[in-house]
């Protein structure tokens, strides 16, 4: 019997998601149904594909090389019904997105209603992380990073920049005292990234130049977790205008040393492998969020 494309979507879910429930929810089927797809994947190719313990699966050997011949019958599946859908003039098929949370949260998920509005035909699937993934190894067809990119083999597209500022919550301020200069911080709880260090230079005037680095009181993984304990009134945070915008607007976060402050933008690029024209879908979506983060307040 020949191998089914449904059994090859779920044998990549799985290798994917990290597990056969993972993959069930990814897929919009029943765990038992992935099961039995893996199962019949490799009595017709005989051979294990997939080794399963109590807490993980892993790739045999046979499993991996069968993999890179799966991604790459799945990847021309969604190739030949996106040049179809380009033929009737409207894109279509899957879109795999990954961003840092506070980016995904603050920018990307407030969009998506609009976005599909105007792209009924393209399914999104929105991932988070706070690190760089490998974007072929999460078959993920666009990453939104933030600050300066360093992997030369990405291909990358500017799509704006947000300002650095110095925070806090005014009940924090009326509890503890503003700062009145850089070296005041010192008297301060500083909310800050436990990686990399670069997160933690803050855009601060002084005899070190236009870059403070801070030693954080609390360090976080993630920007959203800094911005909900300042929030909170938790301490002093060095956080970026694009997750912050509205609490400024309402006051729950007030600008600290603002004589003090040099205009520091980070980068906001979306990064992908592809070196030949964009994918129609992948365009359009970056079409659409650049138009919108132009219109943004800087």
């Amino acid at each position: 019997m020949k191998t089914t494309l449904e059994e090859l979507q779920a044998f990549a879910a799985v290798v994917d998601a990290g597990s056969v429930t993972a993959a069930a929810a990814q897929l919009g089927q029943t765990a038992s149904g992935i099961s039995r797809a893996l199962a019949r994947l490799e009595k017709k190719l005989d051979t294990t594909l997939l080794r399963r313990t109590t807490r993980r699966i892993e790739l045999t050997e046979e499993g991996q090389a069968f993999l890179t011949r799966a991604r790459a019958i799945l990847a021309a599946l969604d190739e030949a019904e996106e040049h179809m859908a380009a033929r009737r003039g409207q894109p279509a098929g899957r879109l795999r997105v990954n961003a840092a949370t506070p980016f995904m949260l603050h920018v990307v998920a407030p969009l998506v209603p609009a976005f599909r509005r105007a792209h009924p035909q393209i399914a999104l699937e929105l991932d988070t992380d706070e690190r760089n993934i490998d974007l072929l190894e999460r078959r993920t067809d666009v990453a939104i990073r933030i600050g300066a990119l360093r992997d030369s083999t990405l291909h990358a597209r500017p799509l704006g920049s947000s300002r650095l500022r110095v925070l806090a919550n005014p009940a924090y301020l009326a509890a503890h005292g503003r700062p009145k200069s850089v070296a005041a911080l010192a008297q301060h709880t500083l909310l800050g990234f436990t990686q990399p260090e670069a997160l933690n230079l803050w855009p601060l005037r002084g005899p070190h130049g236009d870059a403070w680095a801070a030693t954080p009181d609390i360090a976080a993984s993630s920007g959203e977790t800094l911005r909900q304990l300042a929030l909170r009134a938790a301490g002093i945070a060095c956080l970026a205008d694009f997750m912050t915008e509205r609490d400024r607007e309402r006051g729950d976060l007030v600008q600290v040393l603002a004589r003090h402050t040099a205009d520091v933008r980070q980068p906001i690029s979306a990064v992908y492998y592809r070196n030949t024209q964009l994918a129609s879908r992948i365009a359009c979506f970056l079409d659409f969020l650049a138009a919108r983060m132009a219109t943004a307040p800087s």
